[in-house]
């Protein structure tokens, strides 16, 4: 119920704002115009644009970024056309999405991993946090179950046996701190610091907060047989435009492999 609300709620502000987009021309233009790319601005705009200003040319491709801030309005302007592509989001997210929403976006190549992390702004170490502490979370379905794995996995709390990517807290079967969840927003996680003792925050948001996930991180996701490596993704069908696959092969190339080594020392890493 929680998380149907907050689709609905976006996908109809979503729709007035795709509508704009669709009076660009952005998703009419064809195989010979312009390539129009929805994106998180950190890391994945910020990549995108290292493609624009540095490789886009050489291979023909025109190349636009639009940036979103939320995770649902990249994924309904790729379905209505308003944008060619989008760079935002995992498989488990992805397959959430479109059982949810009846929609058909399917990803093309895996580019890069943020891995989530536990962060704090009064204790040092996890398990510092005294009986009774606040922790938010993410409120999407497949983020809150990540970060709820994350916990787990660092002895925080239990979860049943095989939960899934649905996971919320009343999957909890051993909370010995007696930890309280806060459900946000993921975007408001890191802006939460200051009200919770602590808070699991995507990479992406961490960036931006100027949280350094390496080093302020209390725990952090292993990035060995992690699933969540975020992905360009298009509607089903749009794989084999051309202007993807430069794209594609571009975001997989040397020069950007070294830019995301460069600019995010870890905090980012490479998926190819």
């Amino acid at each position: 119920m929680r998380n149907t609300a907050k689709i609905t709620t976006a996908v109809l502000a979503a729709g007035a704002l795709t509508l704009g987009l669709s009076a660009c021309g952005a998703g009419d233009s064809g195989s010979d115009g312009p390539l129009i790319v929805a994106a998180s601005p950190t890391p994945h705009a910020e990549i995108l644009t290292y493609v624009k200003d540095n490789l886009a040319k050489k291979e023909g491709l025109d190349l636009q970024v639009k940036e979103f801030t939320d995770y649902v309005t990249p994924n309904t302007a790729t379905q209505d056309g308003s944008v060619g592509a989008n760079y935002f989001q995992n498989q488990p997210y992805l397959d959430d999405f479109n059982k949810k929403n009846g929609t058909d976006i399917v990803p093309v190549v895996t580019v890069h991993l943020e891995p989530l992390g536990l962060y704090s702004h009064k204790v040092k170490k996890a398990d510092a946090l005294k009986s009774g502490a606040t922790v938010a979370i993410p409120n999407d379905t497949v983020n809150e179950a990540r970060a709820l794995k994350l916990l787990a996995a660092n002895g925080l709390i239990t979860l049943k046996a095989g939960v899934g990517n649905e996971a919320t807290p009343s999957d909890i079967t051993k909370n010995p701190k007696n930890l309280k969840f806060k459900e946000l927003e993921a975007a408001q996680t890191p802006r939460s610091l200051d009200d919770v003792d602590a808070a699991v925050v995507n990479g992406n948001y961490a960036l931006e907060s100027d949280l350094k996930p390496a080093k302020d991180a209390l725990v952090l996701e292993s990035p060995k047989d992690n699933p969540y490596g975020n992905f360009l993704a298009v509607k089903k069908g749009e794989e084999k435009d051309p202007r993807v696959k430069k794209l594609a092969k571009l975001l997989t190339s040397p020069e950007v492999k070294k830019f995301i080594q460069d600019k995010y020392d870890g905090a980012v890493l490479a998926s190819f």
